[in-house]
This record gives structure tokens, C-alpha cells and sequence, in this order.
């Protein structure tokens, strides 16, 4: 008997076999994001309210039936050559009939998924920037990023071209309408 010759690791290979291997302290999250590993510490209580009052908006008046997740490890295929993200939204949104986290492995692919969620906190310019180009090029329809340090809410749509190609930002205190699947108007008064 043979032994099969192996294919020779990537550098990718390697960083993502160490990442999925991190033992991070309880509370942390830990991402890889663009090829770099991420760790960030648990959020202020501000960061919390701020998911708690959208995801109250988003499963009382979504038109419809959304299935949400604070904590959902997801896959993002970005296509040909590109890195593998594995990213933690602050909120996942799916329709409640495609059951997307029902069964779900701790990283899940991002097929299916209506909108992410991300609130600034100790690296915003991961959340403006490299989370957006990750959740453009994984083609995740609807992104809304809720800018503390700008006093401000973003909803990226339209993603193509590693980017979303729409954007609407306003400052807090205007409501800003969440198109379908969602279809009504988010209040963001009390994301101050």
C-alpha cells in the first residue's frame, strides 16, 4: 500500500486551522475577518440596548416572520481567491420559514440570511469597512450599521462588486425605512 500524497497547506489553511482551533476567554468573540483573527471583549450594556430596541422593531413589525440570532457564526464565501471570513454579527435575520438556524453547525454559510447587524464598539473601523466588504461580497442582501461614535444609522443594500452599491445613512432620531422583506420604518430615536 501507497501512502496519497498530500496537497501542501496554505497559508489561508494554516490561519484558519488556528483560528478554528482559539479557546478565547468566556464572553469574547473571536473572528477572522480579511485574513486577520479578531478577538473583542464582551459589549457595554449601551451596545446591547441598541440590538435589543432593533430586534424588538424588526419581530414586531417585519411583514415578515424573521427568525433572529445574536450570536450566529457565519461562512461567507466571497468567491474565487478570496479569503474565508468567519464573522459573528452583532443580529442575523433570516425568514422564519427558510428555518436557517435550526440544525446550523457553529459557522453556518450565509445563504438565506435577509439582514446583519452591527453596532461600533472597540473596532469601528472593522464594522465601516471590512465586515461591509465581507457581508458585500458574501451577497447578504441588507446590512444596517448602527455608528455610535457618528450618532448615526447606515443600511447598506444592492451588494456586487465586493461592495454594496446603495447605501442611506442618517443621524439618530430619523426613521429610516427597512425595505422587503422587513417593509416598514425602523425608529432610531432611542438608539441615542
Amino acid at each position: 500500500m501507497t501512502a496519497m500524497p498530500h496537497e501542501p497547506l496554505t497559508q489561508e489553511d494554516v490561519l484558519l486551522e488556528g483560528f478554528l482551533a482559539l479557546d478565547t476567554p468566556e464572553g469574547f468573540r473571536a473572528e477572522l475577518i480579511e485574513g486577520e483573527i479578531v478577538v473583542t471583549p464582551p459589549p457595554d450594556g449601551d451596545h446591547e440596548d441598541c440590538i435589543s430596541h432593533i430586534v424588538r422593531q424588526v419581530i414586531r413589525a417585519s411583514r415578515t416572520d424573521m427568525d433572529f440570532s445574536g450570536n450566529k457564526g457565519l461562512r461567507l464565501r466571497t468567491g474565487p481567491g478570496c479569503t474565508r471570513n468567519h464573522v459573528i454579527p452583532d443580529a442575523t435575520f433570516a425568514p422564519r420559514e427558510l428555518r436557517l438556524f435550526r440544525g446550523a453547525e457553529s459557522w453556518m454559510p450565509s445563504d438565506g440570511v435577509a439582514m446583519v447587524v452591527e453596532v461600533t464598539s472597540t473596532r469601528p473601523h472593522a464594522d465601516r469597512e471590512a465586515k461591509r466588504r465581507c457581508y458585500a461580497g458574501a451577497g447578504i442582501p441588507l446590512y444596517l450599521l448602527v455608528d455610535r461614535d457618528a450618532s448615526s444609522v447606515t443600511l447598506l443594500s444592492d451588494p456586487g462588486n465586493g461592495d454594496y452599491r446603495q447605501l442611506c445613512t442618517l443621524p439618530f432620531g430619523k426613521p429610516l425605512p427597512l425595505p422587503e422583506p422587513f417593509g416598514f420604518e425602523l425608529e432610531t430615536s432611542d438608539l441615542v
